[in-house]
């Protein structure tokens, strides 16, 4: 299902090259054990409370609350997970490179919350079957992440989901220039996660992960959410938490739980149709449009 087209090397704005900024030495994690790779395990997690804390290291930017996150731009992305007989994969697609935010640089398929969105879930959905082609039948969401306020002054929203059998890839070439797969067990090892620390002007000091894939140098905000991931999964395989809230999303099958995990950081949790979640970081989303930063 994915379409490989040649890497091209990324452009960065003022110069600057993710790849080439000095890593900075710290010991990984422990690996997840195959079986909290499993897709059944996974669907299990987000329908259960599950207790886990965000990445420690970018904990502020998934602050949502004050006056940066009421002013920043909403959006969504699909973090498409793809049965595959060696395993999960993940669909990730490459930035088109004439684009104003991002250019050349790997993401999940999303996007902007539109108002005509009824929340993130359908946004996601909405934009991923815009941007490659994927119909909304074949996307059966399992549950949402923390958003993330990025250094764009977008509020992202990832929606972890499964395609299902028979979907189609066809990309727009206007905003995308590849669609590719990785294991999900790559992306998920933390001896992959190369912490780096920016030795530039405009970003002295400002820290990120990076995860390599053949030619593909995944960073950023895509790194963060699946650095986010591999944390959310390690507390799911430990054992049931304290904590959690469900959402349901249309098309999709039974409660999808938006899991909340513990730490300073408040969380935006979608409610897909315009629902609203409960407990302490509850926000009613049927209002519309609602704040972001990317």
């Amino acid at each position: 299902m994915s379409q490989l087209i040649q890497a091209r090397s990324v452009r960065h704005e003022h110069g600057f090259d993710p790849a080439t900024q000095p890593v900075v030495p710290s010991s990984p994690l422990p690996a997840l054990p195959p079986a909290s790779l499993q897709l059944e395990h996974i669907r299990q997690a987000f329908k259960r409370p599950v207790s886990w804390q965000i990445e420690p290291l970018f904990s502020r930017d998934f602050d949502v609350s004050g006056d940066v996150g009421q002013a920043a731009r909403q959006a969504a992305v699909l973090v498409p997970l793809v049965p595959r007989v060696d395993g999960l994969h993940v669909l990730l697609t490459r930035r088109a490179e004439h684009l104003h935010h991002h250019a050349g640089q790997v993401s999940f398929p999303g996007g902007c919350i539109e108002p005509t969105d009824p929340g993130p879930v359908d946004a996601a959905i909405r934009e991923t079957r815009e941007e490659i082609g994927i119909e909304r039948q074949y996307v059966r969401v399992m549950g949402a992440q923390p958003s993330l306020l990025t250094t764009t002054r977008f509020l992202m929203t990832p929606i972890v989901g499964e395609l299902l059998p028979g979907f189609r890839v066809m990309p727009d070439a206007s905003e995308v220039a590849e669609v590719f797969e990785v294991p999900l067990a790559v992306l998920m090892d933390p001896a992959r996660h190369v912490l780096h620390r920016m030795q530039v002007q405009y970003g002295e000091g400002r820290c990120y992960y990076s995860i390599r894939w053949g030619p593909h140098f995944i960073w950023g905000a895509t790194a963060m959410l699946i650095r986010n991931l591999y944390h959310f999964l390690a507390a799911a395989q430990a054992g049931p938490g304290l904590s959690g809230a469900s959402i349901n999303s249309p098309g999709s099958t039974g409660p999808q739980a938006a899991a909340q995990p513990t730490g300073q950081a408040r969380v935006r949790a979608p409610a897909a149709g315009g629902g609203s979640l409960s407990g302490p970081s509850a926000v009613d989303l049927a209002a519309g449009p609602w704040p972001g930063r990317q």
